[in-house]
């Protein structure tokens, strides 16, 4: 007596049988049971969900005669009568199945579409079934297209194919389509358990599982896996006879990997690797199981309700439950990410098991490390110290005695005006003899800030709180007749950062005023500092030319240490001291406070705080004779050696469009032809 395997002997013979395709079930059935019938249905979807099952409960409901011989096209066939049991047995007459595979010239389709002329010889209709239909030629499709248009109303096609795209659109037009899905798991496994109960073979239900997720949608290779497994398990299914007879990876290695990763324990990592060398599992099947598990932690930790109401019968789902609250969710998104792509990596390394170490390692060195900003290390920042020198010049700065004393009373509608930096001094605004001490002590001076610009605390005479926000008044207008507000002009050093009070600074931003900038390396400039002053008599103010809204990285507000940490780091950088991740450190950075020997440094991202660039950073400002330690935290940085360069950049962009857009040469051409100039197109020298 000859074995009849699973696949076969549980292949479904009516609808009510089918599993996991209740869209295309329906449809079917209710077509039938109504009456309308297409002339030609296209059934696509991978291997071993149904194209052929369906095909033939299809012909044996349009043929069924009923158990009395008195029946009609039914939804439900009888699977008695002589239609029903012919076709199951694969010898009706008027059904024809057409492997296309091997039959894919126009001959044999002709041959096919000559028995189209000839009525039904036993049942009620013909039904023509071509599998794996694509693999047709060209002129085989052609030759179908009439009959497969208008064909007989005795004669039905069916055709099936696991790669639709390859079928010529002519021929889809022509078919009433139906797609099934892949089955799910769980869906597999429900029938897999009915079948075994109706076979009494005992199985596990770990080893159920295993081959449900091992079968990837197709019932047929649910069903053919389970018939070896009972081969490999002698007649009964267990969990390690099944995952040795898959080489499937033990999930307790994939947990104990997924929960070192989480803990960030890399010796775990790497010893787990190495027992999965030793006992030979496929790496690219631990990464399979990997993401798996990672997947179903994503959904846990985005619906914690799930996570909640885990099956108890299934152990691995409580410890995946387990790990998704171990782990965070980001890390979880970028650990699945590196096990997708790791699985293509494995065949370009010499070595899988260390391609896999490295795909799992690479979390690890992209993982924030542990103890930054500790408790120790707070407790490390809240000693720090301002240092003297900060103190002195703060008390300094807010001196008020050089502008005690004004020469004329200055008018309270006067409006505050900033006057832009420009390329050379022109004696358009002349400085007015009341203030000479004030422009002689806004000389250059080697300390890190300008003390005529400090000097412009929030008590200094003549200063409000809200300002004016009308702009000043142009040349020759009739705002121009009364007193107007001057401004001093203050030559300021090389590198020099010149800045006004914070809260003016914010009056000075709202009303839109020109923005303070830095000066270029190596060029004279002179920078405008506000202040209300009495004009000398006849005394024009000359009108701020437009200039763009400043980026956001080029703004920063200049700090005490700003000028020293800026010159330290222009210093190493052009000694190629740092480089790479360590000279972003210190371009990124802000240096707020010094103790001594101890420089403490502010960033605003996290990746960039990593224990060997602060010890790479340490190490270069200690033989530039600097700090011989460093302490870095996380914060908002106001002031920062990339901020500063970013504003020098905008001011020479700002220059150099100001000074093309006001060339007469280039004015004229403008006026005269039309001309523009086009964004983006002017860089300076």
């Amino acid at each position: 007596m000859s074995y009849l395997v699973l696949a076969r002997k549980y292949r479904p013979r009516n609808f009510t049988e089918m599993v996991g395709q209740e869209h295309v079930v329906q449809a079917l059935s209710n077509a039938l049971t109504q009456q309308r019938l297409h002339h030609a249905y296209l059934f696509t979807g991978t291997r071993g969900v149904g194209k052929t099952t369906v095909s033939r409960i299809l012909a044996k409901s349009l043929n069924c005669q009923g158990p009395d011989g008195q029946g009609g096209i039914t939804a439900t066939p009888c699977g008695v009568c002589q239609a029903c049991t012919d076709i199951d047995s694969g010898r009706f007459v008027d059904y024809t199945e057409l492997d296309a595979a091997s039959n894919r010239g126009v001959d044999e389709v002709q041959s096919l579409l000559e028995q189209a002329v000839y009525k039904p010889v036993q049942g009620r209709f013909k039904v023509f079934m071509i599998d794996e239909v694509h693999m047709l030629t060209n002129t085989a499709f052609n030759a179908m297209l009439k009959t497969l248009e208008e064909p007989p109303e005795y004669l039905k096609f069916v055709l099936a194919t696991t790669d639709p795209q390859k079928v010529p659109v002519t021929v889809l037009s022509r078919c009433l389509q139906f797609n099934l899905r892949p089955m799910a798991p769980e869906t597999v496994l429900s029938h897999l358990t009915q079948v075994l109960a109706t076979e009494n073979v005992p199985a596990e239900p770990q080893a159920l599982r295993l081959l449900s997720r091992a079968a990837r949608g197709s019932m047929r290779d649910a069903l053919s896996l389970t018939d070896q497994a009972i081969a490999f398990g002698s007649g009964q299914l267990q969990e390690a006879g099944v995952r040795q007879m898959l080489g499937a990876v033990d999930r307790s290695y994939v947990f104990r990997l997924i929960e070192a990763l989480a803990q960030g324990d890399g010796k775990t990592v790497v010893e787990t690797s190495d027992a999965l060398r030793m006992n030979g599992l496929s790496a690219a099947s631990t990464l399979e199981e990997m993401s798996a598990v990672l997947q179903r932690m994503a959904v846990f930790q985005a619906v914690p309700q799930m996570a909640g109401a885990v099956d108890a019968d299934d152990p691995e789902a409580a410890e995946t439950a387990r790990l998704a609250a171990l782990m965070p969710a980001d890390e979880t998104q970028l650990l699945y990410s590196l096990c997708l792509h790791g699985r293509g990596e494995l065949g370009l390394a010499p070595d899988e098991y260390a391609a896999l170490t490295m795909v799992l390692l690479r979390l690890l060195a992209f993982k924030p490390a542990g103890g930054v900003g500790g408790a120790g290390e707070s407790a490390e920042k809240k000693t720090l110290t301002r240092p003297e020198t900060a103190s002195t010049g703060a008390s300094a700065a807010s001196a008020p005695a050089p502008l005690a004393a004004p020469a004329a009373p200055i008018p309270p509608a006067a409006p505050l005006v900033a006057a832009v930096p420009v390329a050379q001094p022109t004696p358009a605004m002349p400085v007015p003899p009341a203030v000479a001490p004030v422009a002689a002590s806004a000389m250059p001076t080697p300390a890190p800030t300008t003390a005529a610009v400090s000097a412009l605390d929030d008590g200094a005479p003549g200063f409000d709180d809200a300002s004016s926000s009308e702009p000043p008044p142009w040349p020759g207008s009739e705002d121009d007749a009364g007193p107007a507000a001057g401004a001093l002009i203050a030559p300021t050093a090389p590198a020099a950062v010149t800045a006004l009070p914070v809260r003016q600074a914010r009056n000075f931003e709202q009303n839109q005023a020109p923005a303070l900038t830095q000066q270029a390396q190596g060029a004279p400039e002179f920078v405008a500092i506000p202040v209300r002053v009495a004009p000398e008599p006849g005394a024009r103010l000359q009108p701020a030319p437009h200039s763009a809204p400043v980026p956001a990285s080029a703004r920063y507000t200049p700090t005490e240490e700003g000028d020293v940490w800026h010159a330290t780091v222009q210093q190493m950088v052009a000694a190629e001291a740092i480089n790479a991740l360590v000279r972003e450190l210190a371009l990124q950075s802000q240096l707020v406070a010094r103790d001594g020997g101890h420089w403490l440094l502010r960033v605003e991202r996290e990746s960039l705080n990593q224990p060997t660039a602060r010890e790479r950073l340490r190490a270069a400002l200690e033989a530039a004779g600097h700090a011989t330690q460093i302490s870095v935290e996380v914060g908002v940085v106001i002031d920062s050696p990339a901020r500063r360069n970013a504003a020098a950049a905008a001011e020479r962009q700002r220059r150099a469009e100001e000074i093309v857009h006001n060339d007469p040469f280039v004015q004229s051409l403008m006026r005269d032809y039309g001309a523009r100039i086009v964004p983006g197109s002017i860089k300076p020298a």
